[in-house]
């Protein structure tokens, strides 16, 4: 297992050709400007992750903007943070957005406005203070990106909605827990490092986690679960 997993994060952190510098960071305009909209709003996005990577993973984050904002506030996990000395893996910081993640155009899975919006805010803000692997990043099999944003919405049972199958790394319950309520609330988890486990719920379907890869049925909006491909079928909707 520690063979497989060392061979995975060297094979996922290879040198790329492509230039991040260069790759596309500009406002997809799928989000309402913060002037045109008085009342509070929460939006998921997910995107292809840079380079090579794209065809393995995705990588997701959080926006919102309060009651009368002037602007969005983005919540998301990078491992550069880490890297460059700061203390959490967690960026909070005031954003567009929906910019395009180094090239690739966002994909927007959930969105609350008003006062639901303003009631998840809040919980969001201080799920962040309590996130357990802030000080940790693995690219596989977490925790990572796709862990911190399923660790919000795991928490917050307004925020029904999943991420998509190539989240490598949602799956994280942490080193000593292995048994959960799925990240929907819904049903339950089974889940060894993130590696290997399944899934049975209401907003996810039948799921099978092998090495970080998911397959699986979803039920409430009729789609089969391929890695690398994703979604066959309906495209996923909250309950």
């Amino acid at each position: 297992m520690k063979f497989i997993m060392i061979l995975l994060t060297l094979f996922l952190n290879a040198c790329s050709t492509s230039d991040w510098q260069t790759a596309s960071r500009e406002s997809a305009q799928m989000a309402p400007i913060p002037s045109e909209l008085d009342e509070a709003i929460v939006q998921i996005y997910t995107a292809r992750a840079f380079s090579w990577r794209r065809y393995l993973a995705v990588h997701p984050w959080i926006s919102w903007k309060e009651k009368s904002a002037s602007s969005y506030t983005v919540a998301q996990v990078t491992s550069w943070a880490l890297r460059r000395g700061k203390e959490s893996s967690v960026i909070v910081e005031q954003d567009l957005p929906d910019r395009y993640w180094y090239g690739h155009k966002p994909n927007l899975i959930f969105e609350a406005r008003g006062e639901k919006a303003q009631m998840v805010i809040s919980q969001i803000i201080e799920l962040i203070k309590t996130y357990p692997f802030k000080a940790e990043y693995t690219i596989w099999p977490g925790p990572n990106s796709n862990t911190f944003v399923e660790y919000i919405i795991r928490n917050i049972p307004e925020l029904t909605v999943e991420l998509p199958p190539e989240a490598i790394g949602k799956d994280y319950l942490g080193p000593n827990e292995f048994f959960s309520l799925s990240p929907g609330g819904y049903g339950v988890q089974v889940s060894a490092f993130g590696a290997f486990g399944f899934t049975l719920g209401l907003t996810e379907g039948v799921e099978i986690n092998l090495l970080g890869l998911t397959f699986g049925v979803d039920l409430w909006s009729p789609a089969i679960k391929i890695p690398f491909w994703g979604r066959v079928g309906f495209k996923d909707r909250p309950l």
